[in-house]
C-alpha cells in the first residue's frame, strides 16, 4: 500500500489523523499525527470529500436556465437610443443610478451591464437589449469509443 502522505510503498500503512484529516500513512509518517483505531467524529474522509464536491459541482449547470441573452449590437444600441432620446451620458446615468464612467464604458463596450442594469437600460431608453437563446442542434454521427470533439463541430459547420 503507498502512503497518502510522502508516496512510499509499504505493506505498514495505517489509518492516521494527520492535521484534522484521515490518511493511510507510513510508519516514518506516523509522527505527524495520531493513529486511529476506530472511526473519530469530526475527522474529513479526504476521498468522500472530494466525490461530493464533484457531484456538487455536476449538478449546477448554470447555463440551464438561462433563456435569453444580450443582443450582439448592444453598445451601439444603447448610444443610438440615448441620442434619439436628447439625453447625455450624464443625464442617463441619473435616471438610472449609475455613475458617469460606467454608462461610459457601456456605450464603448468595454464593460458588459449586468442583469439589472440592462433591465433599468431597456425601461428608460425604450429599447430591447436582450434575445431569446436559439437552442443549438448539433448532428453528429456516433462512434464507437468516439466522442464528439470541437474539431468534429467545425468540420460539420464547414460542410453547412
Amino acid at each position: 500500500m503507498q502512503c497518502e502522505l510522502c508516496g512510499i510503498e509499504s505493506a505498514e500503512c495505517k489509518k492516521a489523523l494527520v492535521e484534522g484529516v484521515k490518511l493511510m500513512v507510513c510508519p516514518g509518517c506516523l509522527r505527524h499525527g495520531k493513529v486511529l483505531h476506530e472511526n473519530v467524529d469530526g475527522v474529513i474522509d479526504v476521498k468522500k470529500a472530494i466525490l461530493r464536491r464533484a457531484e456538487r459541482a455536476r449538478r449546477a449547470d448554470v447555463y440551464e436556465k438561462m433563456t435569453t441573452e444580450l443582443v450582439p449590437d448592444w453598445s451601439h444600441k444603447i448610444r443610438e437610443a440615448r441620442v434619439q432620446k436628447g439625453l447625455n451620458r450624464e443625464e442617463l446615468g441619473f435616471r438610472i443610478g449609475e455613475r458617469i464612467v460606467t454608462i461610459s464604458k457601456i456605450e464603448n463596450g468595454d464593460l458588459r451591464p449586468s442583469d439589472e442594469i440592462v433591465k433599468k437600460l431597456e425601461k428608460e431608453l425604450d429599447i430591447s437589449l436582450m434575445e431569446e437563446v436559439k437552442p443549438m442542434v448539433t448532428q453528429y454521427r456516433s462512434y464507437t469509443g468516439h466522442v464528439l470533439t470541437l474539431g468534429d463541430l467545425l468540420k460539420t459547420k464547414k460542410k453547412e
